[in-house]
């Protein structure tokens, strides 16, 4: 069993693809894998909570359950006060899930049909509840019964242990199962334990706050060791290199960001969101960093390192362009000459409203050399460019992304919470670094001048981007909790 860290770099499989495992899995396995996962919890629950007095363990009709009564039959055993509520009838469950309720009955345990109520309120901050009602099959909202459940068990004082999942969080996408609303489900827990793999819906969405710390316990599994591909990979660290003594600016690669529209074009001046970019690619270590503003006079507030240069004056097909910070309108005139001649490109935020609503431009996308460019949508940029609803983005993040980058033939940042990479013939990566101090505005400018200086300096997109990803989180996890996080100040902290 380990903790999975943000720097883990694990595999991450659907529900079917563990379905699948299971057999194989019991096969190399000297006991039934229900009894190792129940083995497994119960050692993580005196792990966690050494001193409990009490343990209650809310066990619902699935394997999920099963593994549930297996822990309580170890606990009970080793001498613990364990009461289970078992949200079946005997007669409903299944052989498998009737045999592990007898031998936890022969056991000695106690199970019963309803929470033990009058015993939750003397529980306090030592004792431990454990979630084994639902796990990663869960896909429908839940009923009232099991929201009660939860409910009690949110308000005790001890720690929560959930046994695959978080029961009402949806394994594949992090949204609550039925609701949208962040606070739509009582139940967050202090650990979750992973069994075979870990889920996707884990590290997006409502599971970043939902899940706590996350556990695994593989159970045998070895990704490359059996013929199931994972659906996604955990995202790696940024690992800084130093630059080589003998190199110079030209080594490092030339950054072009083309955007910040002016404020006489439309009322509003963006020219800010240039600026963070091209702030960020310089201080992440791009040789040389061009600004060149639409329709927009050369500006005061540059930093002095980066040279102010009308667009047109580029040599574009040397460049990595990154296109479409705060460019307003003003992009629809020079997206077509960019998609077609620069080197490298970075599409971000009004590029991509451009984008979706030019199938000319989407044609002159695909048309671009393989690992060349970089798109980086958030949710609702997403939907425009697919023709769809947010929430059909955010209900499959992983699907999204990659129908995004299949269809444009592109690397695609679609960011939020767990920002997914995506590329063509490419497994996914969930990024698992990063927080809430990031949704500020500018943020994502910075992200997208990061993601073009590592382009410039020699990755290809799709490493590009995850590095970048990877940075831009972990710095904002790394924040002083002091001080407050500005996209200028992001920028500036890069290395």
């Amino acid at each position: 069993m380990q903790a999975l860290r943000p720097w883990s770099g694990w595999p991450l499989l659907d529900a079917d693809s563990v379905r699948q495992l299971e057999p194989q899995l019991q096969l190399l396995s000297q006991r039934p894998l229900m009894e190792s996962a129940g083995c497994a919890a119960a050692q993580l629950a005196m792990a966690i909570a050494p001193h409990a007095r009490l343990i209650w363990i809310a066990a619902g009709p699935g394997h999920n359950g099963g593994d549930g009564l297996e822990a309580a039959r170890l606990l009970h055993q080793w001498g613990n006060e364990v009461i289970v509520s078992l949200m079946t009838h005997p007669h409903e469950c299944s052989p498998q899930l009737k045999a592990t309720l007898q031998r936890a009955q022969d056991a000695g345990v106690r199970i019963q049909k309803e929470p033990p109520e009058i015993w939750l309120q003397q529980m306090d901050e030592r004792d431990l509840c454990i979630d084994a009602l639902l796990g990663i099959g869960a896909c429908r909202p839940l009923g009232p019964d099991m929201r009660h459940w939860l409910q009690l068990m949110q308000s005790c004082p001890g720690q929560v242990l959930a046994i695959d999942v978080p029961t009402g969080l949806n394994p594949r996408s992090g949204h609550w199962l039925g609701h949208e609303d962040l606070n739509a489900l009582p139940i967050h827990a202090h650990h979750t334990l992973c069994l075979i793999a870990a889920q996707a819906g884990l590290f997006m969405g409502h599971g970043r706050d939902a899940c706590g710390q996350i556990w695994l316990e593989d159970l045998g599994y070895r990704a490359g060791s059996f013929p199931i591909a994972p659906s996604a990979w955990l995202n790696m660290p940024y690992t800084p290199h130093a630059k080589h003594h003998a190199s110079h600016k030209g080594s490092h690669g030339d950054v072009a960001v083309v955007g910040g529209e002016a404020m006489a074009a439309h009322g509003m001046g963006m020219t800010g969101a240039a600026v963070l970019a091209a702030t960020a690619a310089l201080h992440a270590g791009a040789g040389r960093v061009y600004l060149s503003l639409l329709g927009a006079m050369a500006i005061d507030n540059a930093p002095q390192d980066v040279m102010q240069r009308p667009w047109t004056h580029l040599d574009l097909e040397k460049t990595t362009v990154v296109c479409g910070c705060g460019a307003g309108k003003s992009v629809i005139e020079v997206l077509p000459p960019i998609l077609q001649r620069s080197a490298q490109l970075v599409l971000d935020a009004d590029g991509l409203n451009a984008l979706a609503h030019d199938k000319a431009l989407q044609t002159l996308m695909r048309a671009r050399a393989k690992g060349s460019t970089v798109i980086t949508p958030h949710p609702l940029e997403a939907a425009r460019l697919l023709g769809t609803q947010t929430l059909d983005i955010q209900s499959d993040r992983l699907k999204a992304a990659q129908q995004l980058a299949d269809q444009l033939k592109c690397t695609v940042v679609l960011k939020g919470s767990g920002t997914v990479i995506a590329a063509p013939e490419c497994t996914p990566h969930i990024n698992p670094t990063g927080n809430g101090r990031l949704a500020t505005g500018g943020t994502g400018d910075v992200l997208a001048g990061l993601i073009g200086a590592r382009m410039a300096q020699g990755l290809n997109a799709f490493e590009a981007a995850c590095s970048a990803v990877a940075q831009h989180g972990q710095l904002a996890d790394d924040w002083p909790a002091h001080q407050a996080l500005t996209a200028s100040r992001l920028a500036q902290r890069l290395t």
